[in-house]
């Protein structure tokens, strides 16, 4: 089948992002200021680590024994999940962690402590959508087939509600990339001789996986059955809550910084082609949010200032504030979007807005009339 590939437009606004670029380097030179983690988010690794394994280590150690102390580890741990996907590993398989690419390989793989992988994880989201972020049929990110993120995606009846019960499938997230989601993508990735692109074969990531995946099970689950003196349904749910803790957090950082009313939807055209050029397309494809919040851009990892970060993937985010300026002012003078909610709520609010719309029809015929 083949690697996917999308033509962008190599011709439009070009000059946006050459001097949005230059500006950037600007800054980290005369600043003298490394581009990747500073002492800050060392700190904050070593916070984020301690939040998940402190608490895992009470429940294996004895330490807690009883059913709402141990509830609370779980509670704990799912924040530390989520704290750890957003923070460390993220930079990491971004390679903007360090300039040492042996310590984001470590930092990278963090990712199977959580129960995820690390081969999927960045094909998904490297290859697949930073490079083709809200082009149907590309950004994987959009194709979920209990919701629809798109108004190329074809619309159920089931799609009426999904504003309601979004919340319900956005908790499973962290639980289905476990147990399904990267199994699935394993066979889709080797089909689409993306795996050979990471220069992998489909055996050899399988058996990564299952391993992973049997460890991650043995620390989490299997471990504290033999340990505690708790029935096993009173276990489970803790595993459970920690999971739906997880999910929650991670699937509401990333829908509203794409998914929204303001941000603008693709399909290839015959060609394979797109109408911008790639740096254009990820201006008018993504948002920002609560970026006056200090201690919501720490624990998300600065993850609300998602239009930096599609800009300079490979720059650490803790630099994401210091350089949205530079990032916002260039954009208006190019006449670039720069989308953003002043608020964490707000933007969830144009979120499941939006997923009303698109269930309901409601965009669709919005969009028929704005083209007739």
């Amino acid at each position: 089948m083949g690697v996917p590939v999308v033509k962008f437009n190599r011709q439009g606004q070009t000059e946006f992002y050459k001097e949005l670029n230059r500006r950037t380097n600007q800054y980290f030179k005369e600043n003298n200021l490394s581009k990747y983690a500073n002492l800050n988010m060392k700190l904050k690794t070593v916070f984020m680590l301690s939040l998940y394994f402190i608490p895992l280590t009470f429940i294996l150690t004895g330490v807690v024994t009883t059913l709402w102390p141990v509830m609370a580890m779980w509670a704990l741990m799912g924040l530390g999940m989520s704290g750890i996907g957003l923070s460390i590993m993220h930079d990491a398989n971004h390679g903007s962690y360090s300039t040492n690419p042996r310590v984001n390989k470590v930092m990278g793989f963090t990712i199977n402590l959580l129960g995820g992988n690390h081969i999927t994880w960045r094909i998904q989201h490297n290859v697949l959508h930073h490079t083709y972020t809200n082009v149907h049929g590309f950004d994987e990110d959009l194709e979920q087939g209990v919701m629809r993120f798109s108004p190329n995606q074809p619309r159920k009846k089931m799609y009426r509600f999904q504003a309601f019960y979004a919340p319900f499938f956005y908790a499973l997230l962290s639980l289905y990339k476990f147990l399904v989601k990267d199994f699935i993508q394993l066979v889709r990735y080797n089909k689409n001789e993306l795996l050979a692109g990471q220069g992998l074969t489909f055996r050899s990531a399988l058996t990564q996986a299952l391993f992973i995946k049997a460890g991650y099970m043995l620390l989490t689950l299997v471990l504290p059955l033999i340990v505690l003196a708790l029935p096993w349904w009173q276990i489970l749910s803790g595993f459970l809550l920690m999971q739906f803790i997880c999910g929650m957090i991670l699937a509401l950082i990333f829908q509203p910084a794409h998914v929204i009313e303001e941000t603008d939807f693709y399909a290839v055209d015959e060609n394979g082609s797109v109408e911008n050029n790639w740096a254009i397309h990820e201006m008018r494809t993504t948002a920002n949010f609560a970026n006056n919040s200090v201690f919501f851009s720490w624990f998300v990892g600065g993850l609300n200032y998602q239009i930096e970060h599609h800009m300079f993937p490979h720059i650490c985010h803790v630099h994401y504030k210091a350089i949205s300026g530079i990032v916002k002012q260039t954009a208006a003078e190019f006449d670039v979007p720069y989308h953003q909610h002043r608020t964490f709520f707000g933007a969830l609010r144009s979120h499941f807005s939006m997923l009303h719309r698109l269930g309901t029809g409601q965009y669709d015929l919005a969009l028929a009339k704005a083209g007739s």
